[in-house]
């Protein structure tokens, strides 16, 4: 279905849920530029919030997250405390002045809380902030996902859920350390249905450690039965260098770059011919789901949580390794819990990195995004770059895209290679490929 040239793609790059990304983050950019950010947002400005809890019941060995095991009360209480310390903090800052219009829960695992606890944090957050009826979304762990947790999501209003599911498979579930039965799934998805829940994501995973064709299609099948309204085909990205968790996963037994390539290839066209829209190059939705209707209007955006319908210019990121963008300016909160902990109990801003986006970075950041969306991207307004039209020319020689106009539009043979084209644009590029991942 797609031309393979695997020259093309040998080069690591970002996923550019941000540019600059995260890679660039320095310590010279911190907590009194994200204060000066806050006070400068204009009143009425819509936000959203993004909560991370860093806690799971058990630690899959391919997840690159900053989550611990969530095995000792007495640290969940301690996180608790001081993430509603920096919501307080947050909101004695913007409340009043912006308008919350959507809360994603993220982690590790949101359900590794307590039901009461989740609920508390929710109340907290819309009564800080006067939210009326946000947007609340939550991600979940099929194996700690009960009636009850299930129950409450009805009950705060939740609409939106993302499982991670990653393989169907028993075997290849347990070389990556997340056992979950295809009954476990099939129960969350009912009680997840039953609570209210209308746009329910599916994270699959190709790549894996001793996965073939075949059993990424009976994966795929399995998922299709259980009809999700998206799903999200992602490559497993190997970095033991980086993370040591996946140092459990025998490197021998991943696929190589052109295996990798034929599954992309493969679960891209299972998908669309059971009716899904293709959403950027590695996520699918129904029709109907609101992040289709917004790729099809032209809406689709990209930030820390991945293509999202989501319009709001400001995401704020609360809780240990949480990320804030605003337009000029991206901070990463301090990752380690502990410190993260003494900053928001101090009275102190929880950003400890950061960079400022130049005007260089915001249009190149335009043209990375709208690559990344599917949408032709106007390049008129980059300053002339011989290094940018060397990167590029392979890309258009190989016919994977064609520019016309000072417009640049990935065709559709071109897809696989988005993020290598769109790495065609990043004036940072100079780091070393071992930062990144596959670009397939």
């Amino acid at each position: 279905m797609w031309p393979f040239h695997p020259e093309l793609l040998a080069r690591a790059v970002p996923r550019y849920t941000s540019y600059p990304t995260a890679a660039e983050f320095g310590a010279s950019v911190g907590g009194a530029d994200q204060l000066a950010a806050l006070r400068s947002l204009p009143h009425g400005t819509f936000v959203s919030l993004y909560v991370h809890i860093p806690f799971c019941r058990d630690i899959c060995w391919y997840c690159g997250c900053n989550t611990n095991r969530a095995n000792r009360t007495d640290r969940i209480v301690a996180y608790l405390e001081a993430v509603e310390a920096e919501i307080n903090w947050l909101a004695s800052h913007l409340s009043g002045r912006v308008s919350l219009s959507r809360i994603s829960f993220g982690g590790g695992s949101p359900n590794a809380l307590d039901p009461l606890s989740f609920v508390r944090l929710v109340s907290q957050i819309v009564t800080a902030f006067q939210a009326s009826t946000p947007e609340i979304s939550v991600e979940l762990d099929p194996r700690t996902l009960d009636a009850e947790w299930a129950g409450l999501l009805g009950k705060i209003g939740a609409t939106r859920a993302s499982l991670g599911v990653q393989t169907l498979d028993a075997e290849i579930q347990a070389r990556i350390g997340r056992v979950q039965p295809l009954e476990m799934i099939r129960s969350s998805v009912d009680l997840l249905r039953k609570s209210g829940v209308t746009s329910l994501n599916f994270d699959l995973m190709y790549g894996l450690p001793g996965q073939s064709e075949a059993i990424l299609m009976d994966t795929l099948e399995g998922a299709l039965q259980l009809a999700p309204d998206r799903i999200a085909l992602f490559g497993y990205a190997h970095v033991p260098h980086l993370i040591p968790r996946q140092r459990r996963i025998e490197a021998s037994e991943l696929p190589g770059l052109e295996q990798r390539f034929q599954q992309a290839a493969l679960g891209h066209e299972r998908l669309v011919s059971a009716g899904l829209q293709p959403i950027g190059f590695d996520h699918f939705a129904q029709p109907s789901d609101p992040i289709a209707v917004a790729a099809r209007e032209g809406r689709l955006r990209r930030n820390f949580q991945g293509f999202t319908d989501d319009q709001a210019p400001a995401l704020l990121g609360i809780g240990a390794t949480a990320i804030s963008a605003t337009p000029d300016l991206i901070v990463q909160n301090e990752k380690n819990t502990g410190r993260y902990r003494m900053r928001v109990l101090g009275g102190q801003p929880a950003a400890e990195l950061g960079v400022r986006r130049s005007a260089d970075d915001q249009e190149r950041g335009l043209v990375i995004e709208d690559l990344l969306c599917g949408r032709s991207a106007d390049l008129s307004g980059l300053p002339e770059d011989g290094d940018c039209e060397l990167r590029l020319k392979p890309f258009l020689e190989a016919g994977l895209c064609q520019l016309e106009n000072d417009r640049l539009t990935i065709l559709p043979g071109g897809l696989p290679y988005s993020r290598a084209i769109a790495a065609c644009f990043d004036s940072y590029r100079a780091q070393g490929a071992g930062r990144f991942s596959s670009a397939v």
